[in-house]
């Protein structure tokens, strides 16, 4: 199966002349969405550690009126999640965890989330509560970790009983942010700074607010007339959260990344491959899961190949990463604005390049929306979420667990 796709592959640079064809169309793909003088994106495609396309489109930020850049720092939203994960693994690998551990061994919290262990917030079966609702927005204007952990303090149910369904979470992981800094005696920045963006030399890779970020890149909203609002951490109390969703990085950067965990260059593979196997079963149709840190679908239809993937969606900024790992092939979309559908951008770039992408999921809806979808247990915020929801799914007949 591997080697027909990389057939598919080859021959269709082949059939278009050379490389740089291809290149050019998806270049002219790119340029249909991104205007010069709007916020734009950075979008890489690699494989075998060779950078196939790699351009940047648009402004970093409306005001200076700056192009955006490859080696500029964009905020990746859940993107950070997949760092978060592989701390976790790290620590359990070196026997300072167990994934079995229930977190109340480590928090003070109420009895109904006291047993969820560590390996549920990581697979998003926890049935934890969402620290929104419960955090005080008339004192707390810019949320820490810290102020996810005190606002579920007031939680006294779960969603459901934990490892029974699906439901993404954002709480889970600034839970596993802290549980991070209660183990290793570090602030949550400072242990990744250490373990992992230092001895890859990323050393322009931050995540704290407040402190200067090296060629930061601003994000905005589209409005109701067609212009661009900032909508960055200054507009969002929950913009800077850290282990869901905070880190900032460039795409130069997080290929650097990506390379290191696939290839085992940096990390354990054993690591990458529990990362990117199914835990909790999301779609039973399309056979999507969730692992730690990732979405994964599993091959579904004769020829299909696994992808692993995510989104992140953070103030003005979205991202995308799309990876077949049997052919060490990976899309990545850097954007600093809201109103684009990078996972059908993705779609796209892969028929120009004759890639076999699974018909694949959207996560984003899945991610963005999932918990005001009354399916997974009643909640209380954002029901009006319903109907945005449904029509952002884009549904293909998902059968969800």
């Amino acid at each position: 199966m591997k080697a027909a796709s990389l057939i598919l592959i080859f021959s269709f640079f082949l059939t278009c002349g050379s490389g740089q064809v291809v290149n050019d169309r998806i270049d002219s793909l790119l340029q249909t969405h991104y205007q010069p003088q709007s916020p734009g994106a950075v979008v890489a495609i690699t494989q075998h550690d060779k950078i196939l396309f790699e351009k940047s489109y648009g402004l970093a930020d409306l005001e200076s009126r700056k192009p955006i850049q490859e080696h500029d720092n964009f905020n990746i939203g859940s993107l950070t999640k997949q760092f978060t994960a592989f701390a976790i693994l790290d620590l359990c690998n070196s026997g300072r965890l167990n994934l079995n551990d229930s977190i109340g061994k480590y928090f003070h919290l109420p009895h109904a989330l006291s047993s969820i262990r560590i390996r549920q917030l990581l697979n998003h079966s926890s049935g934890i509560p969402d620290h929104y609702g419960f955090t005080d927005t008339n004192t707390v204007k810019h949320a820490t970790d810290k102020d996810v952990l005190t606002a579920i303090g007031k939680a006294s149910q779960l969603y459901f009983k934990s490892g029974t369904h699906y439901r993404y979470s954002n709480t889970g992981y600034c839970l596993l942010g802290m549980l991070i800094e209660k183990i290793s005696g570090q602030p949550y920045p400072d242990y990744l700074q250490r373990h992992i963006f230092s001895p890859l030399g990323l050393h322009a890779t931050v995540f704290q607010y407040g402190k200067p970020i090296p060629s930061r890149v601003i994000g905005y909203e589209k409005t109701e007339n067609g212009n661009f609002r900032k909508a960055d951490a200054e507009e969002s109390i929950f913009f800077s959260t850290e282990a869901d969703g905070g880190i900032y990085i460039s795409m130069d950067d997080y290929l650097t990344w990506c390379e290191a965990i696939v290839t085992g260059k940096f990390s354990r593979t054993a690591m990458i491959r529990e990362a990117w196997k199914g835990h909790t079963l999301v779609d039973t149709l399309h056979s999507l899961w969730y692992g730690y840190g990732w979405f994964v679908q599993e091959p579904v239809a004769p020829g299909s190949l696994k992808c692993v993937y995510h989104t992140g969606f953070n103030g003005g900024f979205e991202t995308v990463v799309w990876i077949i790992p049997a052919l060490d092939y990976k899309i990545s979309i850097f954007s600093n604005r809201m109103d684009m559908d990078l996972e059908d951008l993705v779609v796209q770039i892969n028929h120009l390049l004759g890639i076999p992408d699974n018909s694949f999921i959207k996560s984003s809806s899945l991610e963005s929306f999932i918990h005001s979808w009354p399916i997974f247990a009643p909640c209380k915020e954002t029901s009006s979420f319903s109907t945005l929801f449904r029509k952002n799914l884009n549904v293909k007949g998902m059968v969800l667990n």
